[in-house]
C-alpha cells in the first residue's frame, strides 16, 4: 500500500502544480517558489512530517520537500547555535541536493548543448 500512497500523494502534488500553471497562468518558476514556501509552511504546523510518514517518497521527492528541509535544518541548528545556526542549518541539510543539481545541470549542459 505504501507504493499506492506514494503515487497518489506525489501525483496530487503534480496535479496541483499543473492546475496552478493552467488555470492561474503561473510560470514554472512561480510554481516552484510556491511549492517551496508551501512545504515550509506545512512543516511549521507539523503536517509535512506526517505526510512523509504516510506517503514516503511521494512526499519527499517533490519540490515541497525542499522547503520542508530548509525549515527543518534552520530550526534544528537555530536551537543549537542561535541566529548564526539558522543560516548554517539551511545549507547543512540541503547542501547535497543543491550540489547535485548544480553538478548534473552542468554535465547535461556539456553533453546536450542547451539553447539560450
Amino acid at each position: 500500500m505504501i507504493f499506492l500512497y506514494a503515487f497518489l500523494v506525489g501525483g496530487a502534488i503534480c496535479v496541483v502544480g499543473q492546475i496552478l500553471m493552467d488555470v492561474f497562468k503561473l510560470t514554472p518558476a512561480h510554481v516552484v517558489a510556491t511549492f517551496v514556501v508551501l512545504g515550509a509552511a506545512l512543516d511549521v504546523f507539523g503536517i509535512y512530517d506526517r505526510l512523509i510518514e504516510f506517503a514516503g517518497a511521494g512526499a519527499t521527492v517533490p519540490i515541497t520537500s525542499f522547503g520542508h528541509s530548509l525549515l527543518h535544518g534552520a530550526m534544528a541548528e537555530g536551537h543549537e547555535h542561535g541566529y548564526l545556526g539558522i543560516a548554517i542549518g539551511i545549507f547543512k541539510l540541503t547542501s547535497a541536493g543543491i550540489t547535485s543539481a548544480i553538478l548534473f545541470g552542468f554535465l547535461v549542459a556539456l553533453f546536450f548543448k542547451p539553447k539560450g
